[in-house]
């Protein structure tokens, strides 16, 4: 197998893996089930991913824009993150390895601290040095953006993990805008 072929087989594995833990969970899935989906051998994901577990981290490999969100005027902040959560709330689910690391968590003690450790790092984080850098002393910052993380995972759990029906897309972006916003003002 050349080189060009084995990527893409090992993206076909990832997409089938996101798709199945997403849906199913980690402890429901398995090497085999992810194989027969992806139209491979349970042995080559053991070969690309280690087994199981390779192949869960491999497939939970989480990269999100914020950058965009976290420019501009503070008075434009809810507007500018409301649009971004919705967009990847409204892609296609079973391919978000956010919403898997989300579903398994309870499961999954290190899914658990791979989602914290990645809103840490790329949520709360950002957030708090935007906030700061707009003014806001340190501390008050760090408060409002941990009532913005804590509010928009909430959201984020109930909309996507216990009732995935997301509703009108504008209307979902208008209020999660709005409410993000108060809590950005304070």
């Amino acid at each position: 197998m050349n080189v060009r072929n084995a990527a893409a087989t090992q993206q076909r594995i990832l997409e089938h893996a996101r798709r199945l833990f997403a849906r199913d969970g980690f402890t429901a899935i398995t090497v085999k089930a992810v194989a027969d989906a992806a139209g491979v051998s349970p042995n080559l994901i053991t070969r690309y991913f280690g087994g199981k577990d390779g192949l869960f981290l491999a497939a939970t490999q989480v990269e999100i824009p914020v950058v965009d969100s976290f420019s501009g005027d503070l008075s434009g902040l809810g507007s500018r993150l409301a649009a971004s959560i919705v967009e990847r709330w409204s892609g296609e689910s079973g391919q978000d390895p956010l919403l898997v690391l989300q579903r398994a968590s309870g499961e999954r003690p290190e899914a658990a601290e791979a989602l914290a450790a990645f809103l840490d790092a790329h949520s709360l984080e950002p957030l708090h040095r935007y906030l700061r850098d707009s003014g806001l002393d340190d501390t008050d910052a760090r408060h409002r953006a941990a009532a913005i993380d804590a509010f928009v995972l909430g959201v984020s759990t109930r909309r996507r993990v216990l009732r995935p029906e997301l509703g009108d897309a504008a209307d979902l972006q208008a209020w999660l805008g709005a409410t993000i916003q108060r809590l950005a003002d304070g």
